[in-house]
């Protein structure tokens, strides 16, 4: 069989299974009572395997079939949910993720997984107590055997059947005899529970999974089912399935008492995969929940029952959503190029036309900034599960809180943001949070508790890494940066916390795993930096710090103020202009040899562009200041003249002007002219 079309579908929906996983497992460690997430853990872990093993990825299903053998000793109650067991399965899932990373990569090397394998059967041979065998109740179906092949139900199956009969579930106990001329006895079990499944669910089976699948069985089949059918029904419909020669069916009998599992009202959760899971189907089906609306119409059984609509969704190539960005792009400059023809030429008869092009052009262009905005969780989810094993490395305790997760983005920019963000927490968990013995010293809670918050403020995305723990500490920033040749006379306290941006710059003085090398944060600065984005430090000893990050929603198509300096045509981008004033010399003053202004009762640093970027410009114009504020930090801009403001396309510049930190990008405007789009932070 050929898997190579279903390749990048595999390797992306491991990668969010796996995800999945990793955040159900917190939950779990947490919540060890908590049943629906250990299904939910269960179900994933089974279409995990049942992928891999359909892609050939043999190493991959030996391993989750491993972990399933410890999930189903937690489902059956044998083993309780601790903070060691739960760390050999992150070992098991941080292994799943390499190999998935290999197999994308297209490296072969098989992993190295007997210890982990050992670990896991060493936890599930050690699982299985007497006192919880004791624990399981015999089914008191009438049968003819004797006991002889019997269901045995634990307490999970048990509150599971409760619960279903107060929903007016009905629950059987089927015992089946396959003819025994039959040649495929494997075949028809899947025939069998596939003809049962579609009116309900198979709690448990006897043989199991692995016996029916290699058909190490006899002829009979043993079946817990819970369905809204009648005895009659379930006989027939499993008497039509050809080479079943013999069908008993007996009510469940389970004493009547209230089950342990929590119910919420109009959801029935109790009823899981189990029988998917046992035949390694890769699908996971709705609950019984979803299970044919005729059954729910039944007389006696008028349970109300909540359909949602599936959510509807398509994968598209990234590439495809790219191309379709640059085409609404080169639709956009047209457009601006015919309003430009329009008006030189007083075609009066174009405009009503051009207008409607104009908001069909930004219609489509809000569409697809739509299409191509993700919410940061898909960035923030994996922070959880690392926050958790830096706290065990360190030894401190540490909460992350996450607010606005929802909070979308350009792809371009979820797609860089995940390293800086994850430098910023490994240095809040390593530098800024203190050990327990510490903060209670210091009156603070002994949890540190970091936060990572996430806002749309305009055009830009904010996002804050926060920690209450000790603070930058400025004297020794200062001693530091002093003793690698910064000079600090004459700079804030402020600009000073801002040095830890610095390339190569760390007061840490040991060298750890988790931070200290100087390398974190000039890559959090000049990643964002090239984002289009800025980063500043806030801080106050022994209260916390504070990392505020602001990014642009989106890179493509953005509002722009054109300026002129000299004969140049450029742009600022207006997500950074704060307002534009006329230029005045008696504005002007001058402290520590810099030039500044004095408006609104602030000095603002003055920056002349045309000396900036060396082009030579004339005196006798008007000129204007346009202040821009680039995160805290606010400067005005000294231009020759303002052209208007205007919706332009950023285009990068290629590899022969990479080199130029002056600007982001260029833009092609309406009259054909490329102009250059200033970057203002650069400028900052």
């Amino acid at each position: 069989m050929d898997t190579s079309q279903y390749m990048t579908m595999f390797l992306e929906e491991s990668m969010e299974n796996l995800q999945t996983l990793n955040e159900a497992l917190l939950t779990l460690e947490q919540q060890p009572e908590d049943m629906d997430k250990l299904n939910e853990i269960f179900r994933v872990a089974h279409t995990i395997k049942g992928m891999a093993a359909t892609m050939g990825f043999s190493q991959m299903a030996e391993l989750t079939h491993k972990m399933e053998d410890v999930l189903s000793k937690f489902r059956e109650g044998e083993l309780k949910v601790t903070e060691k067991v739960v760390t050999v399965l992150f070992r098991c899932l941080d292994t799943l993720e390499k190999m998935v990373n290999n197999i994308s990569e297209g490296i072969s090397d098989k992993l190295e997984i007997q210890d982990i394998i050992d670990d896991l059967h060493s936890i599930a041979e050690k699982g299985g107590s007497v006192e919880n065998q004791k624990k399981e109740i015999a089914v008191t179906g009438d049968s003819n055997d004797n006991g002889a092949g019997r269901i045995t139900l634990n307490e999970y199956d048990v509150n599971v059947i409760k619960q279903a009969m107060e929903r007016m579930y009905n629950a059987y106990e089927i015992k089946i005899l396959l003819s025994e001329n039959t040649l495929l006895k494997s075949a028809r079990a899947f025939l069998i529970f596939k003809s049962l499944e579609e009116y309900g669910e198979i709690i448990k089976s006897i043989p199991g999974a692995e016996e029916l699948e290699n058909e190490n069985f006899e002829f009979e089949i043993n079946l817990i089912y819970i369905t809204t059918k009648e005895k009659d029904e379930v006989i027939d419909n499993l008497t039509n399935i050809s080479e079943v020669e013999k069908v008993e069916v007996e009510d469940v009998d389970v004493e009547n008492g209230k089950g342990n599992l929590e119910e919420k009202p109009g959801e029935f959760k109790g009823i899981e995969q189990s029988s998917k899971a046992e035949k390694g189907e890769t699908k996971v089906s709705a609950t019984v929940e979803t299970k044919g609306k005729e059954e729910d119409k039944s007389k006696d059984k008028k349970e109300a029952v909540v359909h949602k609509k599936a959510h509807q969704s398509v994968r598209v190539e990234l590439d495809r959503l790219d191309k379709f960005m640059n085409m609404v792009s080169e639709l956009v400059i047209h457009r601006t190029r015919l309003e430009q023809i329009s008006s030189v030429h007083k075609l009066n008869d174009l405009n009503e036309t051009l207008e409607q092009v104009a908001r069909a052009t930004s219609e489509l262009q809000d569409l697809v900034m739509k299409i191509r905005m993700l919410p940061l969780e898909v960035v923030f989810n994996r922070f959880p599960r690392m926050i958790r094993d830096l706290s065990k490395d360190l030894g401190k305790e540490m909460d992350l809180q996450i607010q606005g997760q929802e909070t979308e983005l350009d792809r371009t920019v979820i797609d860089e943001i995940g390293e800086p963000l994850l430098h910023l927490l490994r240095n809040a968990a390593d530098h800024g949070i203190e050990s327990s013995e510490d903060r209670i010293a210091k009156g603070k809670n002994p949890i540190g508790v970091i936060k990572l918050i996430a806002y749309a403020e305009g055009t830009k995305a904010i996002i804050k890494v926060e920690d209450d723990g000790k603070g930058l500490a400025v004297d020794k920033i200062r001693a530091k940066a002093n003793k690698v040749g910064i000079n600090t006379e004459g700079m804030s306290d402020a600009d000073i916390k801002n040095l830890i941006f610095a390339q190569g710059f760390s007061t840490n003085e040991e060298v750890t795993d988790i931070s200290g090398r100087g390398v974190g944060m000039d890559v959090v600065k000049t990643k964002i930096a090239a984002l289009g984005g800025t980063v500043d430090a806030i801080s106050e000893i022994d209260k916390g710090t504070s990392f505020i990050i602001r990014l642009p929603l989106t890179l493509q198509i953005i509002q722009a103020l054109l300026i002129k300096i000299g004969d140049e045509t450029m742009a600022i981008s207006l997500g950074y202009i704060d307002r534009v004033i006329d230029y005045n010399e008696e504005l002007i003053k001058k402290t520590n040899n810099k030039e500044v202004i004095v408006y609104n009762d602030s000095v603002i640093p003055l920056v002349r562009v045309s000396k900036k970027l060396q082009i030579e410009t004339s005196n006798k114009n008007k000129k204007y200041i346009v202040i821009v504020r680039v995160g805290e930090k606010i400067v005005g801009l000294l231009v020759d003249s303002l052209l208007g403001q205007q919706e332009i396309v950023i285009k990068p510049l290629g590899k022969t002007l990479q080199g130029l930190t002056e600007y982001i990008g260029a833009t092609i405007l309406g009259d054909g002219l490329v102009t250059l789009i200033l970057d203002a932070a650069a400028l900052v």
